[in-house]
């Protein structure tokens, strides 16, 4: 989290010093005559500071997301944390959706925080098995700390296994507990 944050807190520096920079060069020059008084133009009003996006992607920024598949696996094999993935698009309405109710539902955003290694990719990973059935968005997987894919914790979707709708919260939150669950049981 040190490097996130580092990283965030060198981005506001940057912003904050070039905007700076830029107020000072919009001044008016000295004026010509050393007798004449410079014209004080009232300063514009700034736009504001955009902060730069976090890993979060709007799933929940008190949660503590990796940034790279490699360093999830990484994590959660030292942790000894399941690593919850969740493939998205930040243009798909389905995503979207998920996302809106994931945040919005505390016991989900409290197992995400306290027991999971979270990742949320919106590129394919290049390991096959965050696949097993298709390339669909938006899907989640489970990965155990032995780098195993639960394939037994799926959606309730034949055709997409992994799927889950803004309406699945509840199995998905299950299906959590059970990847949870299953780990203690299984190490």
């Amino acid at each position: 989290m040190q490097p996130t944050l580092s990283l965030c807190c060198l981005l506001l520096l940057c912003s904050v010093l070039a905007e700076a920079a830029l107020r000072k060069s919009k001044k008016a020059p000295p004026p010509a005559d050393a007798n004449a008084t410079p014209k004080v133009e009232p300063e514009k009003p700034l736009a504001p500071v955009t902060v730069p996006k976090t890993l979060s992607r709007g799933w929940g920024d008190a949660i503590i997301w990796s940034q790279t598949y490699e360093e999830a696996l990484s994590n959660s094999r030292e942790t000894k944390k399941p690593l919850m993935v969740i493939h998205h698009l930040e243009d798909c309405p389905y995503s979207q959706a998920l996302k809106a109710a994931f945040l919005a539902d505390p016991m989900a955003q409290k197992l995400a925080m306290e027991d999971f290694i979270m990742l949320n990719v919106v590129h394919p990973v290049a390991d096959e098995n965050q696949s097993p059935d298709g390339h669909y968005v938006p899907r989640i997987i489970f990965v155990d700390p032995s780098m195993t894919v639960r394939t037994d914790l799926a959606g309730r979707y034949g055709n997409r296994m992994y799927a889950y709708e803004a309406e699945d919260i509840p199995e998905l939150i299950t299906n959590m507990k059970k990847a949870k669950t299953l780990l203690h049981t299984e190490l």
